[in-house]
């Protein structure tokens, strides 16, 4: 009996002291949510703000006491202001102690030698050359009216009243003239879309006036949509806890899915202003949601450029349209026999519309070409080379220069972006941000100089301003310290490259650890995903290494893992269409594959137990997905906000990826799948979640119910989709959700995240 006691006894102690360590841990992991982990870290980023339009700029600077204004003249850098003298001024004017390192404002304007800021509802002016303190003047209240647009000089003003639009001239006593009459409610003309508009059921709808519109730069034409949204197919929200009432609230929202043939289509027009008439863009109608880019005037205005996707997106169709008779002049259509990424296609006119600079993947890689747009040929190759192009940052057409970003050009990383600069001609190629890192630049308004913020996972920020021409660093503006951070035991997360599925193709990852990390213990791996084919999951810079959700989580004494695997983006093509059609595996098997190959090099990876993985939006599919599709690998698994139908998804997203509606929607939904589950599954969802359906989390539910299977489910009210991301109530059930089903210990009950 006393034996029998005695282990009763050291088995509660056993408890207790786990039960202590986790509280320990909790505490921990608290101080590293992004919450609290700001505030150990300064100046991790340099958010430049240009001063009259030109090459110098003012920032925020945090320094040791607090925060200070500082700007650069000429490239050097100096401090914007007297903080002590306005700290002074300020203290007399509301009669209590300013700080000249904590000022009550974030924010200042800097017009020659004067800085604005704003002090509760007061805009202070002070004086740089006198040391003097005065109030501004209050701005006149705005007479902005979304109904109406104003043409470039002034004379005239177009009105939207009744789905129809009317024009006015300037002039005192000038009459109204109705342009349009055959406009009605659903089929307007220059309203727009109203994909993100809530509307409470059972309520007054407010009619859509809000105008879009795009003037010729010599005001004598604008062009317009004609929008039919008669085929609408609305989205309902239940909203169960309103905070006033007690009757849950029905809202609406107009979305299609892929599963509706008819959906909202654009008609085009040009206007004369001068003769008051009209004539049809000799185009048949598209969706609205396909549009690559807002409509583009020459500069002679001459022509009119439009631009819009198959639906599918297997098909990119740039036009280019006659302003007097609205026929198409040129057309350049690209094809493709997967999915053109929408973010990477981009295209800028040139020279009154007779050249333009476009992107495509046609090499196999996103690279810049030059064409005649009086032809529809292709002039030359501006760019060449295994590695992406990922946007059009500056162009100088006197000089015939483009200044663009890139990743996968430089040896190492191949997602770490730098910013170059070339010849239309593709001559003279040179790279302007050279350091081994993560660039993150802004070009100065007067596109002489830019600021460029680069770090790694492993190497804290430094904010640099570099020239134009040269990419020469012209002045250190900043550098970011992390030195509090480090001094609590956090380390830098350890990157690595593995094989993919494939055996073949290296993929890059980071693996983040428990401050207290001891290589002689073991630790179990939850993997964090996001599979979104757009995306690129691994944190690249550093003030995103330590402000994430995975820093917390290792610090209950997991190993967190992130890998980009196959499928996902800004890689070559033939990488990113392995999620084409397949969004199913655009995660898993290459984070199973990676997490292997790193288990068999560290004997401290226990795999004993299975795997975790958590995930938002897609993230939340793909989590679902991999314990359902994987679950001799994957053992415990949270998903929040997940689409788990594709079917049910926004139309635009899952056709980019999964293109028109097919078998792979029923072979790759999580519901398809839910007979699968073995392990432990957590589903979170809100409420009023209007990006991701909450019914997606309802349908796989159901179909788990259907199935006799164990789950959980978090239902958040009053909740969308970025605030169930951000939700500490969320991230504490996560939290105890892996401790207590993958380490097998005991969470400490009900933690309040602080």
């Amino acid at each position: 009996m006393k034996k029998l006691t005695s282990l009763i006894l050291l088995s509660i102690t056993v408890l207790s002291l786990s039960a202590e360590d986790m509280l320990s841990r909790y505490e921990k992991a608290n101080e590293y949510t992004r919450f609290h982990i700001t505030d150990l870290v300064k100046n991790s980023y340099l958010n430049p703000h240009w001063i009259d339009n030109g090459s110098d700029l003012w920032f925020y600077h945090q320094n040791a006491n607090g925060y200070e204004f500082l700007r650069t003249k000429k490239g050097k850098t100096t401090s914007a202001f007297d903080h002590k003298k306005v700290a002074q001024l300020l203290s007399e004017k509301y009669n209590k102690s300013y700080s000249p390192d904590s000022l009550p404002f974030k924010r200042i304007d800097i017009v020659g030698d004067d800085v604005s800021f704003k002090v509760d509802t007061t805009v202070w002016v002070y004086s740089n050359k006198t040391n003097e303190l005065s109030t501004k003047a209050k701005k006149q209240e705005s007479n902005y009216n979304p109904s109406e647009s104003k043409s470039p000089d002034g004379k005239w003003i177009v009105t939207l009243k009744e789905h129809n639009l009317y024009i006015k001239s300037t002039e005192e006593g000038a009459t109204e003239t109705q342009l349009t009459n055959d406009g009605i409610e659903l089929f307007d003309y220059s309203s727009a879309p109203e994909w993100s508009e809530l509307h409470e059921v059972g309520t007054p709808k407010k009619e859509n006036n809000k105008l879009w519109i795009s003037w010729t730069s010599d005001s004598k034409h604008f062009y317009a949509t004609k929008l039919d949204r008669r085929a609408t197919k609305m989205m309902y929200l239940m909203q169960y806890c309103p905070k006033e009432g007690y009757r849950a609230k029905v809202w609406e929202m107009e979305r299609y899915l892929p599963v509706d043939s008819a959906v909202s289509m654009q008609e085009h027009y040009i206007f004369d202003v001068e003769n008051n008439t009209s004539v049809k863009v000799d185009l048949s109608p598209y969706p609205a949601f396909l549009t690559e880019d807002w409509p583009m005037w020459s500069k002679d205005n001459s022509s009119l450029y439009l631009s819009y996707f198959d639906r599918g997106y297997g098909a990119l169709n740039r036009y280019f349209i006659s302003t007097e008779t609205g026929k198409v002049i040129t057309e350049i259509r690209e094809e493709s026999k997967t999915m053109i990424e929408t973010q990477l296609a981009f295209s800028r006119v040139l020279d009154n519309s007779k050249r333009m600079i476009m992107s495509s993947e046609s090499s196999g890689y996103n690279q810049l070409y030059l064409y005649n747009t009086e032809t529809g040929k292709e002039i030359n190759a501006i760019t060449k080379g295994d590695f992406v192009v990922k946007q059009i940052a500056h162009i100088d057409e006197k000089a015939e220069t483009i200044w663009f970003v890139a990743c996968g050009k430089e040896e190492g990383d191949p997602y770490y972006q730098y910013l170059y600069k070339v010849k239309f001609d593709g001559s003279g190629l040179k790279l302007l941000t050279p350091e081994y890192a993560e660039h993150e630049t802004s070009i100065s308004p007067d596109q002489k100089v830019f600021v460029d913020n680069y770090s790694r996972c492993d190497m804290p920020t430094k904010s640099v301003l570099r020239s134009m021409k040269t990419g020469k660093i012209i002045s250190q503006l900043q550098e970011c310290d992390a030195s509090a951070l480090l001094a609590t035991g956090w380390d830098y997360p350890e990157p690595f490259v593995t094989k993919a599925r494939d055996g073949k193709t290296d993929i890059y990852g980071l693996m983040f650890k428990p401050s207290d990390f001891d290589p002689n213990k073991k630790y179990q791996v939850i993997d964090g995903t996001y599979s979104g084919p757009q995306a690129v999951r691994t944190p690249k810079s550093f003030r995103r290494v330590f402000c994430n959700e995975d820093v917390p989580l290792a610090e209950l004494g997991f190993i967190v893992i992130t890998i980009d695997g196959m499928g996902s983006a800004m890689r070559s093509k033939a990488f990113h269409d392995v999620s084409w059609e397949n969004l199913g595996d655009i995660g898993a098997p290459d984070h199973i594959a990676g997490i292997r190959q790193l288990a068999e090099k560290y004997p401290w990876i226990d795999l004993s137990n299975g795997a975790g993985i958590y995930g938002h939006s897609a993230g939340g599919y793909d989590a679902a997905h991999a314990i359902l599709a994987h679950p001799d690998f994957y053992t415990v698994a949270v998903g929040s906000a997940g689409n788990h139908d594709q079917r049910m998804a926004k139309v635009w997203w899952p056709e980019q990826y999964q293109g028109k509606l097919g078998k792979q929607y029923e072979e790759q939904s999580n519901v398809t799948l839910a007979k699968n589950l073995k392990g432990h599954l957590m589903i979170a969802h809100g409420d009023m979640d209007d990006n991701v359906n909450p019914a997606c989390a309802m349908k796989l539910v159901d179909a788990l119910i259907k199935n006799n299977k164990d789950f959980d489910l978090l239902f958040v009210p009053n909740t969308n989709h970025s605030t169930l991301y951000y939700s500490t109530y969320l991230w504490r059930k996560r939290w105890d959700y892996f401790v207590k089903y993958l380490k097998e210990a005991t969470p400490p009950k009900e933690y309040k995240i602080k």
